[in-house]
């Protein structure tokens, strides 16, 4: 016999009865934890450890609640037990609204402390001084390509990457009212006015486009301005009162942008093997005939699969240039070790950005 809804609300009331009990449990447990961590003076957050207990709760997830629907529901509850003992201090380019941070959210979970930087330089500033613990960086576009300026702070900074998401990015157009008529200026980051050119050129092509820091700051100029929009995600325009005037103008339908964790090496050691791991390096080899391609031996004699290749020039004056060059792996493994011994012997310049677990 089918349940009634009075019924079935009753049921509902004492499983969230239940769930309350079994999640104070965990947090109780999760203390204790922290409790043999301060003694031993190991890292609060685990990313490598969380990735593996999201993974194995979606393998033997049972349904109807979706897999994705899992991982955001435990990053929660570990984002929650955790604050319990101190919120991670986390900096990003904000301000409130960005990608930046909405991709610092879906990594830690909400129980962090903010600190939005106006720019690039500030977060690693913030995150070398120990301002912040952990920065949270994009990398590249899958239209755009690389953030450049990423790359290169990267390069000299004691920061290493111990985590990485990747982000399904929607741009908005927002505006104070809910009209594309009258819009003088368009204001956004410039990777997101490169992202958004085409709709641009179609639909506002006599508006101005200003670059401004970040997208969030954008939505919050155009609040003081009638005739001005910005490009932006949806909770910018709620942070700031604005209308989506249209949606998702971005060019590509699947436009991604990616994001790494950095941290002090002293706060968190590079997280261990899970899997499904990757590392990132930094090279430069002497200038001669041939150099590039004997860089790329030692990955081939050991097996090992390289996933991305950037080049930036070395500023040096003489034609030269650094490599970004990410393998999919972990330096535990013997194949992936000796592949980087054999690399390091080969270059004239050598630096592991980080080895980390891939974003699900």
């Amino acid at each position: 016999m089918a349940r009634t809804l009075p019924e079935i609300r009753t049921r509902i009331d004492s499983v969230d009865q239940e769930l309350l009990h079994l999640l104070n449990q965990r947090a109780a447990l999760a203390n204790e934890v922290g409790e043999i961590k301060r003694i031993e003076g190991s890292a609060v957050f685990r990313p490598d450890r969380e990735a593996q207990v999201i993974r194995h709760l979606q393998q033997t997830n049972a349904g109807p609640l979706k897999g994705g629907s899992v991982a955001k529901i435990w990053r929660e509850v570990m984002s929650a037990c955790r604050a319990l003992e101190a919120p991670q201090r986390v900096a990003y380019l904000g301000p409130a609204g960005t990608f930046s941070e909405e991709a610092s959210l879906r990594f830690f979970g909400s129980s962090i402390q903010h600190i939005p930087c106006g720019n690039f330089d500030e977060v690693f500033h913030s995150t070398t001084s120990g301002a912040a613990e952990f920065g949270v960086i994009p990398v590249e576009n899958n239209t755009e390509g690389v953030v450049t300026r990423s790359l290169d702070l990267l390069l000299h900074s004691p920061l290493h990457i111990i985590g990485e998401i990747s982000l399904l990015v929607r741009h908005h157009l927002l505006r104070t009212t809910a009209s594309l008529e009258g819009i003088d200026v368009v204001l956004a980051h410039p990777q997101a006015l490169a992202q958004c050119q085409q709709w641009l050129n179609t639909h506002l092509p006599n508006a101005e486009r200003r670059a401004v820091s970040s997208n969030a700051e954008g939505a919050r100029l155009a609040a003081d301005h009638p005739n001005w929009a910005g490009i932006a995600s949806e909770r910018a325009g709620s942070e700031f009162g604005l209308h989506i005037v249209s949606h998702a103008i971005q060019d590509d339908a699947y436009n991604r942008t990616r994001f790494v964790v950095v941290c002090l090496p002293s706060t968190m050691p590079a997280p261990e093997a899970t899997g499904r791991d990757c590392v990132s390096l930094v090279l430069s080899v002497p200038n001669k005939p041939g150099a590039v391609h004997d860089m790329l031996v030692p990955l081939k004699e050991h097996g090992v699969s390289m996933t991305r290749f950037e080049s930036r020039p070395a500023r040096s004056g003489q034609w030269e240039y650094f490599f970004y060059i990410d393998l999919q792996g972990h330096p535990s493994q013997p194949h992936i070790a000796a592949a980087l011994k054999d690399l390091q012997n080969l270059c004239a310049f050598y630096k592991v950005l980080g080895s980390y677990p891939l974003a699900d």
